[in-house]
């Protein structure tokens, strides 16, 4: 995709969704750490409906580490592989106490040092909870990525670099956001759908729906 084509595409998103946020609810870093960690092959309203009855309960490492393993797998039992999740936010929730004095770390090394966080979940925290210019590549925009032409790539870490190689500057806080919610609703796996699609024209997929 042309440069001029890549800042038309970001523009027409932006005018589209001027303040695009994850769907994830929190109400803190750390709580949006651990549903980011929950989300894991699985739906961000599946995740919203557990951490709607774990939060009020345990809102803080602290708070998770006093339910115990077995307590906060029955808050997530309801989500996949829901016991090494439970396992992991165990496992993080002691490191944040013990290495951060309970608090999220602002560093990517330091979060993708804890037990169920990988390259992708500390880009979503850098980026959601911090406001760093980061994009976590998950499935929907490794397709939009590649699909469109905007950042082609084998891998996601390639689509990433790529993505932050040309997405401009001044789209790069919320372009995350805006790829994640274009691949979800709009350009789907099985049917994208083309025709209600804003950068349908700048695109370069040859499969184009009606």
């Amino acid at each position: 995709m042309k440069k001029a084509d890549i800042v038309e595409f970001y523009a027409r998103l932006a005018a589209a969704n001027p303040a695009p946020a994850t769907e994830l609810d929190y109400a803190s870093p750390f709580q949006l750490l651990v549903a980011v960690i929950l989300s894991a092959q699985a739906t961000d309203v599946g995740v919203n409906k557990a951490t709607a009855k774990l939060f009020p309960v345990a809102p803080t490492p602290e708070a998770i580490i006093a339910l115990g393993e077995e307590g906060l797998a029955g808050f997530i039992k309801t989500i996949g592989l829901y016991r090494t999740k439970a396992r992991n936010v165990m496992a993080t929730c002691r490191i944040l106490v013990e290495q951060h004095g309970g608090v999220v770390p602002e560093d990517r090394a330091a979060l993708e040092a804890l037990p169920g966080v990988g390259r992708k979940t500390a880009n979503v925290v850098l980026n959601t909870a911090f406001g760093h210019p980061t994009i976590a590549v998950d499935t929907h925009i490794f397709r939009v990525g590649n699909r469109t032409g905007l950042a082609p790539g084998k891998t996601p870490l390639a689509v990433e670099q790529k993505l932050l190689k040309v997405t401009p500057a001044h789209y790069a806080k919320d372009a995350h956001h805006w790829l994640i919610l274009h691949g979800r609703y709009v350009c789907k796996a099985r049917k994208p759908e083309c025709a209600k699609c804003v950068v349908a024209d700048l695109c370069a997929f040859r499969g184009k729906t009606a």
